[in-house]
């Protein structure tokens, strides 16, 4: 579910004592399984901020089995949202038929009902027929009324990240304090002692009259599934979804057709597969044409631009966590190349999506595999933090030695 299987390294040791004693508990129950030790366990490929594993067990029918998902929390994701929130959103859409079902919580994790269906593939994302089905999939998820504050979240979380780089704290503490994440050399490299102005900058340039909605924020393909038979898609792994304009949602997808996390090299973006414009404009034409009515040459010309503008603090946002992550999770990926690679499309993008004449980061940029194209740097003001909605002031657990 979402990742990919991975049986060659089938590790039960990594599952804790606590989740497998509620897997074998749960087990006894099904009528169908003879021994409720008899489970397997298969992690999945392709997750960069959980542990992801497929629990199986054999049933009396013949080449039969009963499946879940058991999701490990990583370190330190707590500092991009808040675990609860995020697990009300899951039992919201499994309410909705929109996603599996919540079947456990222990400490660090969850348990939860295996969808029968494929995960995409990165290929898939080009395929005109599935990229249909994701652009009216998207257009029905951006229209979910979920409960809870419906502010914009992606500038608040922007400044948040911005800020944990520079705090004094070991670890966050309160609402005010973080963990000093970067190494002065990483700061200067990436000008991150300034990059508030940024944030304001986009926020100033992009928040006009758009259409804000329920979004994904994450819509890469392992969070996409397609039933072969029916041919329906199911969105699944909502812990970055929150209210943000449409545009975003649609960028970041656009921006994850350049990824693909099941090679020897899964941090290696290749942006010759980022969507040209025919592509993007069909995928626009689908999204707005999927809840009845053809749009106008306006309409889709807006979303197109808009949805470019995004595209940038996609880079921002996902450069910021690659950085993030590179210094609290232990997952195998080289969290600091994702987040260079992402800053390098920023700053090759940024003067001509918005004009600016200012200067960017002193980055190399290459293409993927290591060759130097050119540099450039982004004029950066010094800032002052400010605080974000609600729901996230509460989000932050003490971790202090």
């Amino acid at each position: 579910m979402g990742p990919v299987e991975n049986p060659v390294n089938n590790k039960e040791y990594r599952i804790p004592g606590e989740a497998k004693e509620m897997l074998k508990s749960m087990a006894s129950k099904w009528e169908d399984i003879d021994d409720a030790n008899s489970l397997q366990v298969i992690p999945l490929k392709g997750a960069m901020t959980n542990e992801v594993f497929q629990i199986k067990w054999p049933t009396k029918t013949q080449n039969m089995s009963r499946k879940v998902v058991v999701r490990i929390y990583g370190e330190g994701v707590e500092v991009f949202f808040d675990r609860d929130t995020e697990i009300l959103t899951f039992e919201f859409m499994s309410k909705q038929g929109q996603g599996p079902c919540l079947l456990g919580r222990f400490s660090n994790g969850r348990i939860e009902e295996f969808i029968h269906a494929r995960t995409l593939s990165a290929s898939d994302l080009h395929d005109p027929d599935i990229s249909a089905l994701i652009a009216a999939k998207m257009k029905e998820f951006h229209g979910l009324e979920v409960p809870g504050p419906k502010d914009v979240s992606l500038w608040h979380r922007l400044r948040l990240f911005s800020f944990i780089f520079f705090s004094n704290s070991f670890f966050v503490i309160k609402e005010n304090e973080a963990k000093s994440l970067c190494t002065p050399e990483e700061a200067k490299d990436f000008r991150l002692d300034s990059i508030e102005d940024e944030i304001s900058l986009f926020e100033k340039e992009l928040s006009g009259d758009q259409s804000i909605g329920f979004c994904h924020n994450d819509l890469q393909y392992g969070n996409v599934m397609i039933d072969e038979e029916t041919r329906s898609i199911t969105i699944i792994d909502y812990e970055y979804a929150s209210y943000n304009p449409i545009a975003f949602d649609i960028a970041n997808h656009f921006c994850e057709m350049t990824a693909d996390y099941h090679t020897d090299t899964p941090h290696i973006l290749d942006y010759s597969k980022y969507p040209g414009l025919e592509e993007r404009q069909r995928f626009l034409h689908i999204y707005l044409s999927s809840s009845g009515g053809l749009p106008g040459d306006i309409e889709l010309e807006q979303l197109l631009e808009n949805v470019e503008k995004y595209k940038l603090a996609s880079h921002l946002f996902w450069g910021l966590w690659g950085i993030i992550l590179e210094h609290v999770n232990e997952i195998d990926f080289d969290y600091m190349e994702y987040a260079r690679q992402r800053f390098e499309q920023y700053c090759l993008r940024k003067p001509a999506l918005l004009g600016s004449s200012g200067t960017t980061p002193d980055v190399v940029l290459t293409d993927g595999i290591g060759a130097e194209k050119n540099k450039g740097t982004i004029e950066f003001i010094s800032w002052k933090v400010e605080r974000g909605p609600s729901w996230r002031q509460s989000a932050f657990i003490a971790n202090s030695p």
